[in-house]
C-alpha cells in the first residue's frame, strides 16, 4: 500500500485539469508518462481500492471512460503512485495494485501456451519475459496474491476466478533445483507454490 506522508498538502482542484491534459496527450496513442518530469504538485484525494474501484474525494468514479483516462497517466516511482501530465504530477493512494486482471485468454497448451490478460481498464498483456507473473504470499496466512505486470512498473492483481483458472492450467517444473507448481506462458515458467507444499 502506497500511502503519502500526512505532511503533504492535498490538492483538490486538479482532477479536471489532469483529465483535460490526459485527453490531449492521448490523442496520438498512449501518453508517454515516462518522459514527463513536471514539478510535484502534492497529493490528490484519489484512491484505487484493491478491487480496482477508483475513488475521488471519497466517492467512487462511476464513469469507466474517466477511469480509463486517469489510468492512462498513472506512474509508479519507487513505492509511490502518481498521475502525471506534461505540467502536473500529483500523488494518489493505491491500496494494492493499480489494475485488476479480470480475465485471460489461452492460446496453445503446456509449455507452448500463451496467456493474455485483460484488465478492468481494458489493457491487454501477454504473460512472458516483458510481462511476468508473480505470486506474493501473506506471511501470516500464506494466502496467495497473484500479479501480472501490465506496463512499466505497473501490475494488475489477478482476480480470484482468473487465479482458479490459472491453477487448473498449472504444471510442475523444476526451478533452481526445487520442484514448483506453476504456469507456463510465452516459453517461461512462473512458479506459484512449491510442489511439496501443494502435495502436502
Amino acid at each position: 500500500m502506497a500511502n503519502k506522508p500526512e505532511t503533504q498538502k492535498i490538492v483538490k482542484p486538479s482532477a479536471e485539469s489532469l483529465a483535460s491534459a490526459a485527453r490531449q496527450a492521448g490523442k496520438k496513442g498512449p501518453p508517454p508518462v515516462h518522459l514527463w518530469n513536471p514539478e510535484f504538485c502534492g497529493d490528490l484525494d484519489m484512491r484505487i481500492a484493491r478491487d480496482g474501484t477508483w475513488f475521488y474525494l471519497g466517492t467512487p468514479i462511476g464513469r469507466k471512460p474517466m477511469v480509463k483516462l486517469f489510468s492512462s497517466i498513472i506512474r509508479k516511482d519507487g513505492d509511490d503512485y502518481f498521475l502525471v501530465t506534461p505540467v502536473e504530477k500529483v500523488g494518489i493512494t493505491v491500496d494494492d495494485a493499480p489494475f485488476v486482471a479480470v480475465d485471460f485468454e489461452v492460446s496453445g497448451e503446456g509449455r507452448t501456451q500463451t496467456l493474455t490478460f485483460h484488465t478492468n481498464v481494458d489493457d491487454l498483456a501477454t504473460a512472458g519475459p516483458d510481462n511476468p507473473i508473480r505470486v506474493a504470499r501473506d506471511p501470516e496466512t500464506g494466502e496467495p496474491s497473484p500479479y501480472v505486470l501490465i506496463r512499466a512498473n505497473l501490475e494488475a492483481l489477478i482476480d480470484r476466478k482468473s487465479f482458479y483458472r490459472l491453477v487448473d492450467l498449472g504444471q510442475h517444473s523444476e526451478v533452481d533445483g526445487k520442484r514448483w507448481f506453476g504456469i507456463w506462458s510465452s516459453g517461461m515458467f512462473f512458479p506459484i507454490i512449491p510442489s511439496d507444499e501443494l502435495e502436502g
